[in-house]
């Protein structure tokens, strides 16, 4: 089984060397995203700003999308986007929300199939309101909110507060960056990328719990280790398993974002970039907090800090 080994053992990489350097960044990165949030915002879909979603398909071939825009520009509708959606025969249609309530909407549904006439069918049609679009807004940022103060909890229960803190930063860092890659490429921001928000939470929360375990069992084998000793140790200890989880997770995921079509991209495009930021702050943000938050060493009775001083590395 040694030859099938992933990460040689005795792998040593001085993790805890650059960490000031990936507090930097890390810090730069979350203010950028925070700014663009504030400057540019997010491109709700229809599920956050209310309007309508027909989705059709051509009955006599591939779609050409540029007369379909000039039939339905010409009707009075506002802001319509037409996009191909995942075959050449289909096409989605996004109506922006028309002043007047339901009624409205259901004309610019109807305008839109006396355009089209009968040379289409029609395969999907969603209609969002304001006042629902406001609650779901409401209901995404409430399930995001809740999930990490259930972490922070769980992790207080397991370990100690100070695992409990790096644990919340390193997931609170995880969402900003993910909202702010949506604000910077004007990606669609919809219910399934909350959803995809929720699941990173999850992915990184495990990373970072595996790594923390390994860290709390060396704090007891190894009582008189400098504690950035005692960190980088831990890391390279469960290094082989995070990247053969990150990178199996990636080949699932890529595999999706290629060919599992228009409807989820969104959601893998932001599942993949979660993988990636949430590996990175397991290792450059969780674990290198705890020299910063004084872990103490409750078997021995000896705080962070003083571990830190040079001394046995072992029993």
């Amino acid at each position: 089984m040694k030859g099938l080994r992933f990460i040689p053992s005795g792998t040593h990489v001085p993790f805890l060397r650059v960490r000031m350097i990936a507090f930097i960044l890390s810090g730069l990165l979350t203010i950028a995203s925070i700014g663009l949030f504030f400057t540019v915002g997010l491109n709700y879909g229809i599920d956050f700003r209310g309007g309508t979603l027909i989705e059709i398909r051509n009955k006599s071939g591939p779609v050409d999308l540029a007369e379909i825009r000039a039939k339905v520009s010409n009707i009075g509708l506002g802001d319509v986007q037409i996009q191909e959606f995942g075959a050449p025969t289909d096409v989605l249609i996004r109506i922006e929300q028309q002043p007047g309530g339901e009624k409205e909407q259901q004309k610019s549904i109807a305008k839109i199939k006396e355009t089209l006439g009968d040379s289409v069918d029609y395969r999907r049609v969603e209609v969002v309101g304001p006042t629902v679009s406001g609650e779901l807004i409401q209901s995404g940022a409430i399930a995001v909110l809740v999930a990490i103060f259930s972490v922070l909890l769980y992790i207080w229960f397991r370990f100690e507060w100070q695992f409990s803190v790096g644990a919340i930063t390193a997931l609170v860092h995880d969402v900003i960056l993910t909202i702010g890659l949506f604000c910077l490429l004007q990606l669609e921001f919809g219910l399934s990328i909350i959803a995809a928000i929720l699941t990173i939470v999850g992915y990184s929360l495990n990373d970072t719990v595996v790594v923390y375990d390994r860290v709390r069992e060396n704090l007891r084998k190894y009582k008189k280790m400098p504690l950035v000793e005692l960190l980088d140790l831990s890391l390279n200890e469960t290094l082989s398993r995070t990247i053969l989880t990150s990178v199996t997770t990636l080949i699932a995921l890529l595999s999706l974002y290629i060919f599992g079509g228009q409807v989820i991209r969104g959601f893998t495009f932001a599942m993949i970039w979660g993988v990636v930021v949430g590996t990175y702050s397991s290792v450059f943000v969780a674990a290198p907090l705890l020299l910063k938050l004084d872990i103490k060493r409750e078997w021995s009775g000896v705080s962070g800090a003083k571990a830190k001083e040079p001394a046995s590395q072992s029993d």
